[in-house]
């Protein structure tokens, strides 16, 4: 068991943090445990390596590979006039999947995971460990030690540290990064309502197909069904049913990629020549303006790509790119061609070309594949969305919202009730709203592109910062991706008020929830650090704090890792009486995908030992979270009782007496047993700790481990010990700070709708913060402040 102990850099209240690598008493589970290694593995057997590939069909490819539904439809919404923009448009798709989730997503993009987790915010976690551009600084460098937190160095002079500098530099450029952040997420957050929507409905409208008298209302109820009951289902979570995923896409798959075969055979493999990208050039130059507003509808050919990037999490990059490459790739383009060789045949099949292929005798079994296939797509897309907004509530970018574990296996999978009743109420409204899929589509396209925009201008910072890539490079990712992504976008322009403004207004709204939530976090933040109170101030409180110090243990909660909060000093100026153990407890996240439990909490001491107050910091990354099953509070005083321990050790084998203000003593390779409640456990043999005098405050005239009376260190330890597990035993109250924000009265009115207004609004319907931490309310103590900004 490893323990350090760092500096704290930050003004009155330096001192030393010790990080306690303790995993007592807690087994992983097994299956866990053995997956996370597995999956950490560089090189796979072949068998295994077909086995994840299988898997990651159900999980990553639902969403692309229900595409096929609905693209020639939305590229010829009013019917095809001539064969050979037919021809055009296909070749379009094949070089679209070729560039798009090919080369750039499948073999550029995944690699640039954070220890296999994906999407914007991923992307923005990396930018964090290699620039200084995230707007909350409340990072430590200690939180650099953690075995999760890589990252590279930079030569001065080079390419990469100039961007570095450059960033760094103003305040603007960082927020501008954020914003770009927060626009690809609310993005794939309109992702998440328009895939169940399209998906659901295209397949849905293969029973109209085969009953023509049918009306579209009752095509449009049976989705709206569907929906309802799929969001439903979502608290069960996708554990129970994932088994069943792989099979159906692979099923899926299989069908449409022989149902193209088929296509092809009967009506001619003329569409083949589509592979000449001649035919990309003859169809603009024939359809003109028209030709370039069809993009809209072919980009449809790549949407989930996207999706693939934010839900890698659960599988080895090789093995998403091995299931791309011989069963997904090849099964889209054999599906793609058999459409358009039965729609040149049948020109004006083009609204349902898909159902219309199908052999009759196979008709009813590939309509149910289809609409199970599009269910599962559209669970795929929910599962990142929530994803995503887990991370951005990690990062301080959204209101606190309940979020549920549904696997005890994968800790990616989560439920969150409140953003899942808002998708399908969302979902259900386009779906009802909107008069035909190609609205639905061109809402569905702007939302896509927009994604992979943020995508490559974040994949660029990438390169340059965490790759240190040649600029030529960089500049050949930039221009291709550019290029292709720039023409599809400057098409879906085109569709604005045919439906593409769906997904502005939405992300519109979320945009403004999650940068008012942010602004408000930051400023808090600002807040608590500009009022802390200096060390000066506590000392010369004396060890009662100038109060009665009442028994038990006071937990005080702040956002700062260093410094003795301002709420500390408003509650013993307006109370009579403080606990006779008071310990700042800090809970932060860090721009990393996990913390490790070993690694999780930091405790140091504050003021000299009679004092009895500590600092225990818990570090979280984006994907761990407070469960209500996990006992925060006996890990926080185990590490506590821990801390005490280790520092008894730490000054029984010392033999200077050269402890001073100034001055700092390393202690190494000590061997020592400690003891918890009858339980040994051994230290390891390589224990470093650095302490700095300054974490106690001890008089320079008196060493602190030599005792005048003859006591040990042993016995000093016992007694504290002893003290500390009295007053737990008295009771444990948890003080909240209650900061509420407002704006000051020379404010803009902008600012004051934003904070007065919105962000009030956010803070009373989200969740409390003692709900969060799992504070009893009958032990929780609010203290309220006012802040102006």
């Amino acid at each position: 068991m490893a323990s350090r102990v760092e500096s704290d850099e930050d003004g009155d209240n330096k001192g030393s943090m010790w990080d306690l690598d303790q995993k007592l008493d807690q087994p992983m589970d097994e299956e866990a445990g053995r997956l996370k290694n597995m999956y950490r593995e560089k090189k796979f057997s072949a068998v295994l390596l077909l086995r994840l590939a299988f898997q990651s069909l159900g999980v990553v490819y639902g969403d692309l590979g229900t595409s096929p539904l609905y693209v020639f439809y939305n590229t010829f919404p009013h019917g095809v006039k001539d064969p050979e923009d037919v021809i055009g448009a296909l070749s379009l798709i094949i070089y679209s999947l070729t560039l798009v989730p090919l080369l750039k997503y499948v073999f550029v993009v995944l690699r640039a995971n954070d220890n296999g987790q994906g999407g914007t915010f991923a992307l923005y976690s990396l930018l964090c460990r290699h620039a200084k551009i995230k707007t909350i600084p409340n990072q430590h460098r200690t939180d650099e030690e953690l075995t999760t937190y890589s990252r590279s160095t930079f030569h001065e002079k080079s390419f990469a540290a100039k961007t570095k500098r450059w960033l760094e530099e103003q305040a603007t450029r960082r927020s501008a990064i954020l914003i770009l952040v927060l626009v690809g997420t609310c993005m794939v957050i309109g992702d998440g309502i328009l895939t169940p929507a399209i998906s659901v409905l295209s397949a849905a409208g293969g029973i109209k197909v085969n009953k023509p008298h049918m009306s579209n209302g009752v095509v449009v109820l049976v989705a709206v069904v569907i929906l309802v009951g799929f969001f439903s289902m979502q608290h069960y979570g996708t554990d129970r049913v994932s088994w069943l995923f792989a099979p159906i896409v692979l099923l899926w798959f299989l069908l449409i990629g022989g149902i193209g075969i088929f296509n092809i055979w009967k009506h001619g493999s003329s569409v083949l020549k589509a592979f000449s990208p001649v035919y990309i050039y003859r169809y603009f130059k024939r359809g003109g303006q028209e030709g370039w507003t069809s993009l809209g509808g072919i980009m449809l050919s790549i949407t989930g790509t996207e999706a693939l990037f934010a839900d890698l999490a659960h599988f080895p990059v090789s093995a998403v790119q091995l299931a791309f490459t011989l069963i997904v790739f090849p099964c889209l383009l054999l599906a793609y061609s058999g459409q358009a060789a039965y729609l040149m045949n049948n020109l004006d099949h083009s609204q349902d070309v898909f159902y219309r292929s199908i052999p009759d005798r196979i008709y009813w079994p590939v309509f149910v594949v289809a609409t199970t296939a599009a269910i599962v797509a559209s669970q795929a897309t929910i599962t990142a969305t929530f994803s995503i907004i887990k991370q951005a509530l990690a990062h301080g970018c959204f209101p606190r919202v309940k979020v549920v574990y549904t696997s005890k296996t994968f800790l990616g999978q989560i439920y969150i009730p409140d953003i899942n009743w808002i998708l399908m109420i969302l979902c259900i409204s386009v779906t009802a709203g909107f008069e035909n899929q190609n609205q639905i589509g061109n809402a569905y396209g702007t939302a896509v592109v927009i994604v992979m925009l943020v995508t490559t201008f974040l994949m660029i910072m990438i390169m340059i910062l965490v790759w240190r890539c040649h600029w030529i490079l960089v500049l050949i990712f930039t221009g291709l991706s550019l290029i292709v992504e720039c023409t599809y976008f400057s098409s879906v322009l085109f569709k604005i008020d045919q439906g593409g403004w769906v997904p502005l207004v939405i992300a519109g709204a979320f945009l403004v929830i999650m940068y008012v939530w942010h602004y408000g976090t930051v400023k808090r933040y600002e807040f608590e650090m500009h009022s802390k109170v200096s060390m000066a101030w506590i000392l010369g409180l004396g060890p009662s704090l100038g109060l009665v110090r009442v028994p038990g243990i006071g937990l005080v909660y702040t956002e700062l890792a260093s410094g003795v909060p301002h709420i500390f000093s408003h509650f013993i100026t307006n109370l009579p009486a403080i606990h006779s153990v008071v310990v700042f407890v800090c809970v932060k996240y860090l721009p990393v995908y996990t913390v490790p439990e070993e690694e999780r909490f930091l405790v140091k001491r504050i003021g000299p030992k009679n004092f009895h107050m500590f600092r225990c910091v818990a570090r979280y990354g984006y994907k761990d979270l407070h469960k209500k099953d996990e006992s925060f509070e006996k890990k926080l005083f185990d590490n506590l009782f821990m801390f005490v321990r280790l520092e008894s050790m730490m000054e029984g084998c010392s033999d200077s007496d050269e402890y001073s203000l100034c001055g700092q003593k390393t202690v190494q390779s000590m061997d020592g047993m400690l003891s918890n409640n009858g339980n040994t456990r051994t230290a390891s043999s390589n224990m470093d700790i650095s302490v700095s005098s300054l974490d106690s405050i001890e008089p320079a005239k008196s060493p602190p481990h030599v005792k005048s009376s003859g006591q040990t260190s042993s016995q000093t330890e016992v007694d504290e010990l002893e003290f500390l597990n009295n007053n737990r035993d008295a009771g444990v109250v948890h003080i909240l700070g209650n900061t509420v924000v407002r704006a000051r009265r020379d404010s803009r009115f902008y600012k004051k709708i934003a904070v007065d207004y919105i962000y009030a609004f956010l803070r009373k319907i989200c969740r409390e913060n003692s709900v969060i931490f799992n504070v009893p309310h009958e032990s929780l103590l609010n203290v309220g402040q006012i802040f102006y900004v």
